[in-house]
């Protein structure tokens, strides 16, 4: 299995239901907070890479924000969040590989909770910054979150990169200020600790 095979990301989410995945958050308060600190318009167009069953943009759209877009490989977890989300509540919705999205629009937010350390392929990691570049605007923030470097080394049988802020601001390269690092502790369904490195970062030109 690869991080590009749609079914086996189906698979996890049939199998074990939106809330019992081990990145399951009743409520995403990092993303949250992190997001709020840059101080941003309600108007300004968020994109949440992986965001599938996540609950962020429910709670985005609940406080004004007017132009939020998931974007995840599994049509299973989108399909969940459409369903879960109230007719009035708008989104923007897509079904792609990140790896070879051409993004048609630029953010203000690129929001990626534990999609980038599955980038474990350089040149994985290759075409994912580069969607990233194309998609965050000049001036817009990066956050973002991988296992830290005492991570798990596997999440859902596939392996993955644990990274410090400092491998977060590498990859992420010079167009790349980080402004906030974080750590969290998030437990698992299961009761299981991930720690997690967090890294908000303002583009450039």
């Amino acid at each position: 299995m690869t991080v590009s095979d749609e079914s086996h990301w189906d698979d996890v989410y049939e199998r074990s239901g939106p809330a019992g995945v081990s990145w399951f958050q009743p409520e995403p308060t990092m993303s949250l907070t992190l997001i709020e600190r840059l101080g941003l318009e309600r108007d300004a167009a968020i994109l949440d890479v992986g965001g599938g069953a996540s609950t962020l943009v429910d709670r985005l759209l609940a406080g004004g924000f007017r132009d939020v877009t998931v974007l995840d490989l599994s049509r299973t977890a989108l399909e969940v969040t459409q369903a879960r989300l109230a007719p009035t509540e708008r989104a923007h919705w897509l079904h792609r590989d990140i790896r070879s999205w051409t993004p048609q629009a630029r953010y203000d937010v690129w929001h990626d909770r534990a999609v980038f350390h599955f980038m474990v392929d350089a040149a994985d990691r290759e075409r994912y910054l580069s969607a990233l570049n194309t998609g965050v605007r000049p001036g817009g923030h990066v956050v973002i979150a991988t296992f830290a470097s005492d991570g798990p080394d596997h999440c859902s049988g596939l392996p993955v990169l644990r990274c410090n802020a400092e491998d977060i601001a590498a990859a992420l390269g010079p167009r790349f200020t980080v402004v906030d690092t974080m750590r969290e502790e998030h437990t698992t369904p299961a009761g299981v600790i991930q720690p997690f490195t967090w890294v908000v970062a303002r583009a450039g030109g």
